[in-house]
């Protein structure tokens, strides 16, 4: 079998090397799948099957750091397909993993700030009662600058304050640069205030 087919194969390659408990490496394979349909064939379902199922063999080596890294991909694709409670309990359950890590804390706060973006999308009192946990779960949440946007996003959406809006996001980006996927999510925040005929705007 050529290496090109054994790739498109990934049924028979896996359940062999799984036999002989070699789940990393059906996991490499899983995720080189997954590149392929997210940049050549972009098909963004079926990479994040794979991505999940890549994150599956990862636990099963109880490799968590290359589960979660899987896992991130699958939550970042599951918000932009709308998919949000599945992107909340991903970026919670990633959260809480690594929260009391001294070398992967820091990283935590980014992860409670997605999963609040996504609860804000759908719900504004969901988003302020999930804000309320992760500070409760992680203290240091608290402040951060992250926490300290979606207070003030809170505030701007709760008064349909587009201009308040819009000033704190880029007060933000002034200093911490917005990644695309940040700015689609802020964006679909926005949509949802009212803003008196000036339009959906620009968040920068």
């Amino acid at each position: 079998m050529t290496p090109l087919l054994a790739l498109w194969m990934p049924g028979m390659l896996t359940k062999r090397q799984i036999l002989k408990g070699r789940f990393t490496i059906a996991a490499k394979h899983h995720i080189t799948i997954a590149e392929i349909y997210e940049t050549e064939l972009v098909d963004i379902e079926k990479a994040i099957a794979h991505y999940e199922q890549s994150a599956d063999y990862y636990k099963g080596e109880e490799s968590n750091s290359s589960a979660n890294k899987c896992l991130l991909k699958v939550a970042a694709y599951a918000a932009q397909l709308e998919q949000y409670q599945k992107a909340i309990e991903i970026y919670e359950q990633v959260g809480a993993n690594t929260m009391d890590n001294p070398l992967l804390k820091y990283s935590a706060k980014d992860y409670f700030f997605k999963a609040a973006l996504c609860h804000f999308i759908v719900d504004e009192l969901n988003a302020k009662l999930a804000l309320e946990k992760y500070e409760e779960m992680f203290p240091a949440f608290t402040d951060s600058r992250e926490c300290k946007l979606l207070k003030k996003l809170l505030e701007a959406h709760e008064e349909q304050n587009s201009e308040a809006y819009t000033e704190a996001v880029k007060e933000f980006d002034s200093i911490s640069r917005l990644d695309q996927w940040l700015t689609t999510m802020l964006l679909r925040i926005k949509k949802s205030i009212q803003e008196d005929g000036e339009g959906d705007g620009d968040l920068k």
